[in-house]
């Protein structure tokens, strides 16, 4: 299983898609915001990437909907969800 990315590429991977996320929702998303946000931000990475954005968008969409409603820097998302290390 040779697919699986290591742990740096996976932190980069949902900090670079949170941060393009958090562009689409705006400054001041509200749920609705982050939802389309969500569903449109892994479109853009790519066929492989993509795949990866959607199964932890999917798997963390509680944790990173409320974060980005809270303000939270990507980063601090990715590692909330145990993704980055902190």
């Amino acid at each position: 299983d040779n697919m699986k990315p290591g742990p740096r590429i996976k932190c980069s991977l949902c900090t670079r898609a949170l941060k393009k996320i958090q562009k689409m929702a705006g400054d001041n998303p509200d749920e609705d915001a982050v939802k389309a946000a969500l569903q449109k931000g892994c479109r853009g990475l790519g066929r492989v990437l993509g795949k990866l954005c959607q199964r932890m968008v999917s798997q963390y969409q509680e944790q990173i909907s409320e974060g980005l409603q809270n303000g939270d820097t990507p980063r601090d998302i990715c590692t909330a969800m145990g993704i980055c290390k902190a």
